[in-house]
């Protein structure tokens, strides 16, 4: 009993404090929760009505589509690219649509169209199978457990559940294959973006079946879709350019760009060249549609609130009709050196004019020789990204040089005609035999496109020190020198044309590996026989010679506009003007020695002239013929030995001589050097007749 006693008196007292605490806070839990439910009664009461409304209530967000993309004309107002209006079934996705809800728009759309020109992929096929709840059930009852249930994530139980599909190897219906393809175009599409489920092939009875049952079909729409058209053929197809695909979108190496521009990653935008070069201008301002959606994602209703405008309309400086004569000249012409032999290693031809006053490109083609399979394809793009050596066409630049540094002069500027003989090296000389002249003024060596004369001009120039067959000696600045007079010209540098993908031109090497320059290449240099230029880079260079000294730069598009509603008629906003890139500050005495030298080139007397099969040509034609050294390169076995030796064939010229209005440049790289022939003659003798019959 000695184990049982009583509690203290202060024991007690701290029993009978702790009741009284708890009753004080639960007093006070229970008065907040009255409170609360007071005030939650009081919302209920007061507001429920207008939160009940609020809630019921639709949102509206605008979205934007595109418009026409801008037409562009030739400078005749044809139209070289348009747009075809074509009818199209569009969807607009709600911001809540299940995928369950797409299955059945997809089935039952196919219903009433079928999409023939796209075949879905197995996965694809899966994908709309697996949509339908039954289906899906079906398919993972048959999965292993380890494929399913809290086993998988639910990304990995979707890709399970795809594999056992096609391992069911399912015969899918024609209508299933449809349903499929739309299906996966409405899973892409983003939320409020309207989309275009079939924008082609549209029959008469697939519209009126569709449309009948839009009732039936949320979100799908009828609307109009536009794909670009090209009346007047694709002959400079390659300059204009591609448009991508709603499919394809915005090119992933500019992606970002084009998001930060407001571009939706399904819209269509210029790839290459023009499209590309001023899609800024060609995409035209997007309509805004306002969506109104119901309080559960799906769409109430669609209006129009700015229609957009279409893109901006660009008329080129070519000429359709001039276009296709020059292109078919020049495929007439190489077809002939194809079927003699004579192009069997040639990588294909090129021409281009242009107006000498203005730099406005009147016509640019060429073509592309495949050696292996002896295919010729389009290549216009090569007058602006194709380097070659162009040899003598060169020479009025050179013989610029040297009136401009006083090196020769107008009334003084007759040089020895005696070959180079440079220590260890062949002798260096021109086509005509040693001993053929003794001397020779500046207009005589540009008349017999002397490269003698070219030499000694570079020797004199650059004051070099020259002992034949024993020393040479070059100051080291020695290509800088004539490289900087050739730039003058344009030659070596970007013209500046309006089409993205100009290339410079391919300098040769200046000094060896030991650190020596490189002497002989440098007098190579002097006659147009070591640095790569493009067919545009000779098209200005021999402008500038045309026109007085001023070396324009090229343009193809010459004036900015809006189509008229029916399309047939473009009102131009804005003209090109002519720029001016370098003004060459020779004296008339200097200029009438190289115009009277390629004057000369055609219509002179001398034996060795080289450009007398266009004498009579009417109006009359001044120019200078080329032809340069090379050998064939094959890609399939570049260090392949002993490859066969080949030319460039080149001439550039204008017309008439006197106030010329046309110059034109014409190359055929890579001819038989036993066959050279008169091609790039050919093909110049058509351009200037064709152009001044259509243009008297």
């Amino acid at each position: 009993m000695d184990y049982f006693r009583k509690n203290s008196g202060t024991g007690s007292k701290k029993q009978a404090s702790t009741p009284t605490r708890m009753k004080i806070i639960l007093g006070i839990i229970f008065i907040l929760f009255a409170l609360l439910i007071g005030q939650l009664a009081y919302l209920q009461l007061a507001y429920g009505s207008r939160f009940k409304s609020e809630v019921a209530q639709n949102d509206s967000t605008v979205v934007s589509n595109q418009v026409p993309r801008g037409v562009m004309y030739d400078s005749k107002g044809r139209v070289l690219v348009g747009n075809k209006a074509n009818n199209a079934i569009t969807y607009t996705k709600g911001a809540s649509t299940s995928s369950k809800q797409i299955y059945q728009i997809s089935t039952a759309l196919s219903a009433y169209i079928s999409i023939t020109d796209e075949k879905p992929t197995q996965e694809q096929l899966a994908e709309y199978y697996l949509a339908d709840t039954a289906n899906s059930t079906k398919i993972e009852a048959k999965l292993p457990k380890s494929e399913k249930g809290n086993n998988v994530s639910s990304t990995e139980l979707t890709q399970n559940l795809i594999k056992e599909v096609k391992k069911e190897k399912i015969k899918f219906t024609k209508r299933q294959k449809t349903a499929a393809l739309i299906f996966n175009k409405i899973s892409g599409a983003y939320t409020l973006s309207t989309i275009y489920i079939k924008n082609k092939g549209l029959t008469d009875k697939e519209l009126a079946q569709v449309g009948e049952h839009l009732s039936d079909l949320p979100g799908v729409g009828i609307g109009t879709d536009w794909e670009r058209s090209y009346p007047n053929g694709s002959s400079i197809q390659s300059i204009i350019g591609s448009v991508s695909t709603e499919k394809s979108g915005l090119p992933s190496d500019n992606l970002q760009y084009y998001l930060a521009q407001g571009y939706s990653r399904n819209d269509r935008v210029g790839t290459s060249y023009l499209e590309k070069e001023y899609e800024p201008l060609l995409k035209g301002t997007k309509s805004q549609i306002e969506v109104e959606t119901k309080s559960n994602g799906g769409i109430q209703q669609t209006k129009t609130v700015y229609k957009g405008q279409a893109g901006a309309s660009l008329m080129l400086s070519i000429d359709a009709k001039y276009q296709k004569q020059v292109q078919a000249a020049l495929k007439t012409v190489y077809a002939s050196a194809l079927s003699a032999g004579a192009a069997k290693y040639s990588s294909g031809a090129y021409a281009v004019a242009m107006n000498p006053k203005t730099g406005a490109l009147l016509a640019i083609t060429g073509l592309s020789h495949n050696v292996k399979t002896n295919k010729v394809t389009d290549n216009a793009l090569g007058v602006i990204n194709q380097s070659f050596v162009m040899g003598s066409a060169v020479k009025g630049a050179t013989v610029a040089g040297g009136l401009l540094n006083n090196v020769i002069t107008p009334t003084s500027n007759t040089l020895s005609d005696t070959p180079i003989y440079l220590p260890g090296s062949p002798v260096k000389k021109s086509v005509y035999p040693v001993g053929t002249f003794s001397s020779l003024d500046a207009e005589t060596a540009l008349e017999v496109s002397s490269n003698i004369y070219m030499m000694h001009l570079a020797l004199k120039w650059v004051k070099a020190k020259y002992v034949p067959k024993t020393y040479i000696s070059m100051p080291n600045d020695a290509f800088n020198v004539l490289r900087r007079n050739f730039a003058m010209f344009g030659l070596g540098q970007k013209t500046g044309v309006d089409l993205p993908g100009e290339v410079s031109g391919i300098e040769g090497q200046s000094f060896d590996s030991q650190g020596r320059i490189l002497s002989g290449s440098l007098l190579d240099l002097a006659y147009g026989n070591y640095d790569a230029y493009t067919p545009i880079q000779m098209v200005q260079y021999v402008s500038t010679i045309a026109n007085g000294g001023y070396r324009m730069q090229p343009y193809i598009v010459q004036g900015i506009g809006k189509t008229s509603s029916n399309g047939k008629k473009i009102y131009i906003n804005y003209n090109k003007k002519p720029v001016v890139q370098q003004q060459i500050p020779w004296s008339k005495a200097e200029l009438n020695i190289i115009q009277t030298g390629f004057y000369r080139v055609v219509h002179g007397t001398n034996a060795w002239g080289t450009a007398h099969p266009l004498k009579n040509v009417k109006p009359s034609i001044s120019g200078k013929t080329g032809t340069a050294q090379t050998f064939y390169y094959d890609p399939d076995h570049p260090n392949k030995k002993n490859q066969p030796e080949l030319i460039n064939a080149t001439f550039v010229g204008y017309a008439p001589s006197k106030n010329p209005k046309l110059a034109i440049a014409v190359i055929f790289p890579g001819l038989d050097p036993n066959m050279e022939g008169t091609y790039t003659l050919q093909v110049a003798k058509a351009m200037v007749k064709d152009y001044f019959a259509a243009n008297k």
